[in-house]
């Protein structure tokens, strides 16, 4: 019987679902993807339909082996990787969502937070779960959940209600609920986790009233916690690996070394530095986040979150209509030689990395008579750079390392005026890869790890290609005076809502 030629990533991201198939030299072989609805109820609030995930995730991990002229056969192993900390709650015995997910950009529970901080506790969460008391995590999700969903929470601790993020949900769904489980990176993001004990910490779930019962078992991020229910792909299929999107995406691009760094222009904007088998410590609104565990061995990281990198371009598009797809973004702000002082905060969620304001809001600051749809475009372009450069500068402050490159991806990356505007602020070369859909690989590297399909770590990073490097340009006009003014544009964004 032949060897399976072929892993199956499903990456479940923010908008859409998508499903990567890739080679042993880590090269894509069939890709399918679908977007699906974005649900507002009220301002800075975002839910998901729960079953639109699955269904969409579902037909897409279908459409991509179609589409790859594979089978289950040829498939070694299925590797997920989410956005992370979206907050599913769903009922053990049928299966059914108690209420639409809560979204990570969400800041419904804003308030929640606020008040744990005015009851000093932020210390606490943060000395053990190395991230900072803010709406963006999953815990307060749950618990507003459990306490406006009549009848949950007594549920919960009778292990009849279940929370996951995404990871758990699809996991859950893809082996007939058999297996409830996450992985170590995406427990860490949850409010719940303790970075130091690798266990769901009792003293946080206490504070957060949220049952020890409800929750799944933390495993590494690369072995096998189960098959696919034979109904789906008409043969069982190993899911063998699983890391939230932006680990994942650090993995994928072989940042295996204390200082190696990339940068991923999503839906937001993440960057993440490994510091290797130590957490470190944020003094300046970093977080402080498990990488990945391989067997035995745990890889931290230190990462800067940015709420809004590429949905700006896409309320470009929806919101404000000046451009037909994503895609026209480049081609608009490439109408004009620079923005001509305006500046683009999209803290349409508030601000996140390294400022933490819930109540910052978008701004566009700037803007003369002269002022064109193609400025604005450009600004909310370079916006993406600028928020990057804030991230990075207090990342190296708290690692104490300087950025040899910085290695990029994710569907903004592909914007070569962008990557060249970021190479110039932050004054080193940036290196995008060859496959740029480095989020599903690092979820198809960890497991096919885990199933012997790739040998380790060094036959893993022999597959990285640069597609092409970009470096500073020396005659780039005012760099550090441009982003002195994109700072007082920031200082104008923060604390707009006024607290109820």
């Amino acid at each position: 019987m032949p060897m399976p030629s072929h892993v199956l990533a499903l990456d479940q991201g923010t908008t859409s679902s998508r499903a990567i198939l890739f080679q042993h030299d880590g090269r894509p072989a069939g890709s399918a993807q679908q977007e699906f609805e974005q649900i507002y109820p009220s301002p800075g609030h975002v839910e998901h339909d729960v079953q639109a995930i699955w269904d969409t995730q579902l037909a897409t991990a279908k459409q991509a082996l179609q589409s790859g002229g594979v089978d289950a056969a040829d498939v070694a192993a299925i590797g997920i990787t989410n956005q992370r900390e979206t907050t599913l709650l769903w009922d053990r015995d049928t299966g059914r969502p108690l209420a639409n997910a809560i979204v990570w950009q969400s800041r419904i529970t804003a308030p929640i937070c606020e008040q744990l901080k005015s009851d000093g506790l932020e210390p606490t969460f943060r000395d053990k779960t190395g991230l900072v008391l803010d709406a963006y995590f999953s815990g307060t999700k749950i618990k507003h959940l459990l306490d406006t969903i009549g009848g949950s929470r007594a549920r919960a601790e009778r292990g009849e209600v279940l929370f996951g993020t995404v990871d758990s949900y699809l996991i859950w769904r893809l082996t007939g609920g058999r297996v409830h489980v996450t992985d170590v990176s995406n427990a860490s993001r949850t409010l719940l986790f303790n970075i130091h004990t690798l266990d769901w910490d009792d003293e946080l779930l206490s504070l957060l009233d949220v049952p020890r019962a409800m929750l799944p078992e933390v495993k590494a991020s690369s072995e096998v916690y189960g098959e696919t229910d034979e109904s789906l792909f008409g043969r069982p299929i190993p899911i063998a690996g699983c890391a939230g999107d932006q680990q994942a995406a650090t993995f994928g691009q072989a940042c295996f070394e204390p200082g190696d760094a990339k940068n991923t222009y999503g839906t937001g904007c993440f960057l993440l530095l490994n510091t290797g088998d130590q957490p470190v410590a944020s003094e300046n609104g970093m977080l402080t986040t498990v990488g990945w565990k391989v067997g035995d061995e745990v890889t931290y990281c230190l990462e800067g979150s940015v709420f809004i990198a590429g949905a700006v371009v896409q309320w470009l598009r929806d919101g404000l209509g000046i451009i037909g797809e994503s895609a026209d973004v480049e081609r608009l702000a490439a109408e004009v030689p620079d923005t001509e002082g305006v500046y683009f905060v999209p803290a349409f969620v508030g601000l996140g990395a390294p400022h933490w304001d819930a109540n910052a809001r978008g701004t566009i600051i700037g803007l003369t008579r002269g002022t064109t749809k193609a400025h604005i475009a450009r600004a909310a372009v370079e916006s993406m750079a600028f928020q990057t450069r804030d991230v990075l500068a207090a990342m190296q402050k708290d690692a104490d390392v300087g950025l040899g490159t910085l290695k990029v991806d994710g569907g903004a990356s592909a914007n070569n005026a962008l990557m060249q505007f970021q190479s110039d602020l932050l004054g080193v070369p940036v290196r995008r890869p060859v496959v740029q859909e480095t989020t599903a690989l690092g979820a198809a590297y960890l497991a096919g790890l885990a199933v012997g399909f790739w040998k380790d770590r060094q036959d893993i990073a022999t597959n990285w290609a640069l597609e092409q490097e970009f470096t500073p340009e020396a005659e780039t006009p005012d760099v550090e005076g441009r982003y002195a003014d994109w700072q007082r544009a920031v200082d104008r964004s923060r604390n707009w809502v006024r607290s109820t």
